[in-house]
């Protein structure tokens, strides 16, 4: 997905596309699970939206709003946003809980890059 400044947007996660867009992605994912009320939620996104711009086309930066895709958030575990579950190969290899700057994040998906 590309915005109107030719950046690229995290990638909208539903019940339905995560499996295909996630699960079954040959690149490593770092997905947010997030709420439209959820404040801390709004002070990361745009970090999120610098790592989408940053890694696209070498990971997959999602977004899953939880009131949404129940789902999904239910299938793994999501008690509390922001969670951030960095997948590879079709497994959760790292999570991430709670509002942390960008270098929390890259150090959790950087080594799962290679």
């Amino acid at each position: 997905m590309t915005t109107t400044a030719g950046t690229v947007a995290p990638l909208h996660l539903t019940d339905a596309t995560f499996e295909r867009d996630v699960i079954n992605s040959d690149k490593p994912a770092l997905v947010d699970f997030t709420a439209t009320w959820c404040g801390p939620c709004r002070v990361i996104a745009p970090i999120i939206e610098e790592l989408a711009n940053e890694y696209q086309g070498r990971a997959v930066i999602g977004k899953v709003d939880v009131d949404e895709n129940p789902e999904t958030a239910m299938t793994y575990g999501i008690r509390s946003v922001p969670t951030m579950l960095i997948f590879k190969g079709g497994q959760v290899v790292d999570q991430i809980i709670g509002a942390v700057g960008k270098e929390k994040m890259l150090a959790k998906l950087t080594p799962h890059m290679a």
